[in-house]
């Protein structure tokens, strides 16, 4: 049965322990962004406030191309188990200040912004490692398998978080997400650690010259520029943590509290809408991802996205926000799984990590959506804020397709996946 549909990729070894690993951290991930999102939004009662700590967990993303070329050196699974064992060992500094009643926001921001310097780039890893190992002909598949360890996390993570929280308070939930990560880095270091992507270059039997990972890195950026297709999809990521994700991500704490009024259980269900809806437009990708032109896909699905956006932004009961992010979850995860798939068959193994360390590069556009967001919002409203972006994604979807329809239209069996 293994040889058949969805499940055909856990033949392989190494992805029958990615795939538990990758699930631990999002679990981990979801749990302790709604824990320490809500501590701050309520301890300091500020919108802003909310954002500045959802955007230092971005800050990472400023150094991500050199974790790329840091994954094009020692291997993408060996990086990746070691930056899971160190949000470990943040997990455990933020237990501790819990069980001692020693928790604050300044701390709870500091750690966060510590954490962040490598977190942003734990997803594109996660497909770079999987493109390290698995055939071509089931790339499509394994990364729709793999985003459902993200979306099934969000889900079960922002319900237990929130219910663990209520029930036993901070430090107890914090016991359960150091777990996690403590499995992910051991089970992530069983799927790639100990590989390699590229050896260093031998001139002699004595002597081996290592390039400079500041030449990696240009090699890498240039690479990019000089490639429309990777260029357009690089742009493509930036536009959608823009313009979207801040929305049905980092702000839904001050959705949940100041436009529904409702509490921290809540708000584990507007974020598990999202994640429900993102695990089936995953598993829909993983039946007929190959059967239909990827670029139409990401480009119609990106528009489809930001328009449920925009009804999300009107609605005022918790009933009809839970029905649009469900819908917004299902556009969110058939986008960009399209756009991930697009990104690594037009990377070549050679630059692969540096390519993904500049695409993890675009969320920095995130934070950035997040703080203006967070001045915006008491100007003119959620409702308008909201609005906005969302016609903001629109257009700039647009453009992306208008400005590189040669090279994104360019159709194949290996590079759209028709």
């Amino acid at each position: 049965m293994l040889r058949f549909g969805a499940v055909a990729p856990f033949r392989n070894r190494s992805f029958r322990f990615q795939w538990p690993a990758d699930l631990f951290t999002s679990c981990a991930f979801e749990m302790e962004t709604l824990i320490l999102a809500w501590y701050v939004l309520v301890e300091t009662n500020s919108v802003l406030m909310l954002t500045i700590y959802g955007a230092l967990l971005y800050g990472g993303t400023l150094i991500a191309p050199m974790i790329g070329v840091a994954s094009d050196r020692i291997g993408p699974g060996n990086l990746l188990a070691l930056m899971r064992a160190s949000y470990a060992l943040v997990a455990v500094t933020l237990m501790t200040l819990a069980f001692n009643g020693a928790l604050s926001p300044v701390a709870v921001l500091i750690l966060g912004a510590i954490s962040g310097l490598v977190r942003p780039s734990d997803m594109g890893l996660r497909g770079a490692l999987i493109a390290h190992y698995m055939p071509p002909d089931q790339l499509t598949g394994a990364l729709g398998i793999g985003r459902t360890t993200s979306d099934t996390a969000r889900i079960a993570g922002a319900l237990a978080g929130a219910g663990m929280v209520a029930a036993f308070g901070i430090g107890a939930a914090y016991v359960a997400v150091t777990a996690f990560y403590l499995a992910s880095a051991a089970l992530t270091w069983r799927a790639g650690g100990g590989t390699t992507v590229r050896a260093p270059v031998s001139v002699a039997p004595e002597i081996i010259i290592q390039p400079s990972p500041w030449r990696d890195l240009r090699e890498g950026i240039v690479h990019i520029w000089n490639t429309p297709r990777l260029l357009a999809l690089v742009w493509f990521a930036f536009l959608v943590n823009f313009a979207v994700f801040p929305l049905t991500n980092g702000l839904l704490p001050y959705v949940a509290r100041e436009i529904y009024r409702i509490d921290q259980t809540g708000l584990g269900y507007l974020i598990a809408s999202v994640s429900a809806g993102a695990l089936i437009g995953s598993i829909a990708m993983t039946r007929s991802g190959i059967r239909f032109g990827l670029t139409r896909i990401m480009l119609v699905g990106s528009v489809i996205w930001h328009l449920l956006v925009l009804v999300f932004a009107q609605m005022q009961s918790v009933t009809g926000g839970v029905i649009a992010l469900l819908l917004c979850g299902i556009a969110q995860s058939i986008t960009m799984v399209s756009h991930t798939v697009l990104l690594l068959r037009a990377s070549t193994a050679r630059f692969r990590g540096r390519v993904m360390g500049v695409r993890m590069m675009a969320i920095y556009s995130l934070p950035l959506g997040l703080l203006i967001a967070g001045t915006l919002i008491p100007l003119i409203g959620f409702h308008a804020t909201a609005s906005l972006y969302a016609v903001v994604g629109i257009l700039g979807t647009g453009v992306i397709a208008m400005k590189w329809a040669a090279s994104l239209w360019r159709s194949g069996p290996t590079e759209d996946g028709a």
